[in-house]
């Protein structure tokens, strides 16, 4: 009984030994390689960590002595306290430089955070004098005139405002005279039908008119607003920038300026001519579009209440067609004048693509150096005088 309890005690002790041993010395541990048990040295495993600890720390203290001997050429001569404490001051500026640069940023050599941004640069603020010329232009649309003052051009404002400023008065102005003649004339129309009569013509003349100086005078203040932008980005000499860009850019302010810029004038018509027509059907579609809505809505209300309407369809085709027939017509022109926006926007992106590559092109070589010859090839063998036929190819470049 004695010698059974002393060796239940002996196996207890060495299984506690074990597990000790398992989960701080990683002994005893066995891993499965090629379908068996094989145990791993654990005394390997942690001298191959410590080897690699100490080559990771030889390296880091290499690179501390280095700046070191960078800032202080003396530095191999100075004492062993002195050494260390030139590590830990540099130690620790290279962990808060770490850190710093962790969140996109770095450190200057007077200890101010220097922010960079995804692409390693300098950032610099929203507004400054160094931005670029995309961002300038950007500026410059709810901001008219920042261009000329970024560029220091303050000459310039005193065309921009007052030839913006007039034209957008007298815009505003015309609209107003514009909108009573207008709604005088629908309510004719509604009350007195499509004959034409003397009053009719009258109102229709002033209508007319009206309508002829709004639009043109949105025109002069949208394109001299324009032209603003694209005198900022023309004048722009802040950076380097290609005609790539530049032409690209006046491209998307205006259609057809980037053409002017790459000096294919031959181009501009048809871009101008492009947009022009695809606007203009635009407009034509939405005022058939609003035409027939207006018709298909006049004869629904005359549908659900005819005796509203005791002289008959209040419509401006009183009643000839059915609410089926001018509502597809309503859709239809609907239909044709979002089609044709998409076809703008088209047309919009095609020229800024056509400046792009066309500035692209204008240094091209295309000069005699870069030709590619084929000819026909007749020679005889070195060795026994046997004909040889083929083609030859010539590159040059």
């Amino acid at each position: 009984m004695i010698l059974a309890v002393i060796a239940l005690f002996a196996v207890t002790e060495d299984v506690s030994a074990q597990v000790y041993t398992r989960d701080n010395t990683r002994g005893n541990i066995r891993t499965i390689n090629n379908g068996g048990l094989v145990p791993i040295d654990s005394a390997a495993i942690l001298k191959a960590k410590a080897e690699a600890a100490a080559r990771r720390d030889s390296l880091y203290y290499r690179h501390i002595d280095s700046i070191a001997r960078g800032a202080n050429v003396l530095y191999d001569n100075l004492s062993d306290t002195a050494r260390d404490s030139m590590r830990r001051t540099i130690a620790a500026t290279l962990k808060r430089d770490s850190a710093i640069r962790g969140r996109g940023d770095s450190i200057a050599p007077d200890g101010r955070r220097i922010r960079l941004n995804k692409n390693g640069e300098v950032r610099t603020p929203f507004i400054s004098d160094s931005m670029g010329l995309s961002k300038m232009c950007w500026l410059s649309v709810p901001l008219p005139g920042f261009g000329q003052i970024y560029n220091k051009q303050y000459w310039k404002l005193g065309v921009l405002y007052p030839v913006v400023g007039a034209s957008l008065g007298m815009f505003i102005y015309e609209n107003k005279q514009y909108k009573p003649f207008k709604a005088q004339y629908d309510q004719y129309l509604i009350d007195h039908g499509y004959m034409r009569t003397p009053e009719l013509d009258a109102i229709q003349t002033e209508m007319i008119r009206h309508n002829t100086r709004h639009q043109i005078y949105a025109g002069l203040a949208i394109a001299s607003y324009l032209y603003f932008i694209g005198d900022a980005a023309i004048n722009y000499t802040t950076n380097e920038v290609s005609q790539v860009k530049k032409a690209t850019t006046l491209s998307t302010i205006c259609p057809g300026a980037g053409q002017i810029y790459n000096k294919s004038y031959w181009r501009v018509p048809i871009v101008i001519g492009g947009m022009a027509s695809t606007i203009y059907t635009i407009d034509w579609n939405n005022r058939g579009y609003k035409r027939f809505k207006t018709a298909y809505a006049l004869r629904v209300d005359y549908d659900k209440n005819p005796d509203k309407y005791p002289g008959g369809a209040a419509d401006e085709f009183r009643g000839a067609y059915s609410a089926t027939f001018l509502k597809n017509l309503k859709d239809s022109y609907r239909r044709n004048r979002d089609l044709c926006i998409l076809l703008t926007a088209g047309v919009y992106m095609l020229q800024i693509i056509d400046a792009h590559v066309d500035a692209h092109l204008q240094d091209y070589d295309i000069s005699d150096d870069l030709t590619m010859n084929l000819e026909p090839y007749f020679d005889y063998s070195p060795v026994g005088s046997t004909p040889l036929m083929g083609v030859n190819m010539s590159l040059k470049f």
